[in-house]
């Protein structure tokens, strides 16, 4: 069916109570503006005020699948987590082990002194000085005084650092002193309390 313009020109003569006969193409042009202002009326009566809900939903979406994302990357490498856990809790069980006990604490001065002694030197000053506490432990500060060659200085500190337990050096300084050297130290260990070697091992 053509449209014809020129019936468009008969709106102003056409009675609503003839709605029925009006010609074709003044009903399609009411009807497409009736159709406009009810979208238009639609879309600010209901869907305008939706439109903040609608992204806040939106948001919240890529939030969980975010979320989803993280805890599925987690559940696929459960396993490989737990095993890293428990190679963690094995190496820090093995590292407090390493650590002396305050009934291990006497005897760290007789192995000192004896490494000392077996590498040639001679021990003017071994003393135990005030403990430091820590967080998660406590510094035990030894200071020494000894003397003898390079050689045995050197001998000396590899096998301190050989002994069991852990036992760090500071502080060098290092003197002439007649024919030989005199070496001051201070070296330190750690101790943890049984509280803590009991958490570290379960």
């Amino acid at each position: 069916m053509k449209f014809d313009f020129n019936k468009l020109k008969e709106m102003n003569d056409l009675d609503f109570e003839q709605v029925a006969i009006w010609p074709f193409e003044v009903k399609a042009l009411v009807a497409l503006v009736l159709a406009v202002l009810v979208s238009v009326l639609g879309y600010y009566l209901l869907v305008n005020d939706k439109l903040p809900v609608l992204a806040s939903a939106e948001q919240k979406e890529a939030e969980l699948k975010q979320t989803f994302e993280a805890k599925y990357r987690i559940a696929v490498n459960l396993q490989a987590y737990e095993e890293q856990l428990a190679k963690i809790q094995q190496d820090f069980s093995s590292m407090l082990k390493s650590l002396p006990t305050s009934n291990e604490t006497p005897g760290l001065l007789d192995d000192i002194t004896f490494v000392g002694t077996s590498a040639g030197l001679n021990f003017k000053l071994l003393n135990w000085q005030k403990e430091i506490p820590k967080e998660f432990y406590t510094e035990l500060p030894i200071q020494m005084e000894v003397s003898g060659s390079y050689h045995e200085f050197g001998q000396f500190l590899a096998d301190v650092a050989g002994l069991p337990r852990i036992v760090t050096v500071h502080d060098f300084d290092l003197n002439q002193e007649g024919d030989g050297l005199k070496l001051s130290l201070q070296a330190k260990t750690y101790r943890t309390s049984s509280t803590n070697v009991r958490e570290g091992g379960k």
